[in-house]
């Protein structure tokens, strides 16, 4: 039988927007896609949202970067529970080529702060052979927290 590592991780974030502005970049398809599937680097081949409880989110994409370069990633997620301004619990999968490499349970929590927005993530992942491991996802997985910053500063530009 192959390896298997079990492992979690938690991210703390603070943003100078309010829950339902974060929220919100996780419930509209078109600012999720810009921060969560594109990026420099990123050839993004197919995304689909479809952000409610029982519902799921679907992306393929290659990534071609000085230090990283891959064929077909696939992530499919399912949520499993949302409670809008608040909380959004997912269940994902990602897979090189077809091939499963890590299953993930993803907690976030929203919560109001003076001035802004108090996100926890928290993360129980599941590795399988060919994985990233765990100081990979959690760099990756700030990269994208990161990008959520640009995309509520780029809605406040816009507004």
């Amino acid at each position: 039988m192959a390896d298997l590592v079990h492992d979690s991780f938690t991210i703390t974030r603070r943003y100078g927007h309010a829950p339902a502005a974060v929220f919100g970049a996780f419930a509209d398809a078109e600012k999720r896609r810009r921060w969560f599937a594109e990026g420099e680097g990123f050839i993004v081949d197919s995304y689909r949202l479809d952000f409610r409880v029982n519902g799921s989110e679907a992306s393929a994409f290659r990534v071609d970067t000085p230090d990283f370069r891959s064929e077909e990633i696939s992530n499919h997620t399912f949520f499993l529970d949302i409670v809008e301004n608040e909380r959004i619990v997912s269940a994902y999968s990602m897979s090189n080529v077809g091939v499963p490499f890590s299953a993930s349970l993803q907690t976030i929590t929203l919560q109001p702060e003076a001035g802004g927005t108090l996100l926890t993530l928290v993360e129980q992942v599941t590795f399988m052979e060919g994985a990233d491991g765990l100081q990979m996802r959690r760099e990756g997985t700030e990269q994208l927290l990161e990008s959520l910053s640009r995309e509520l500063a780029q809605g406040v530009a816009h507004s």
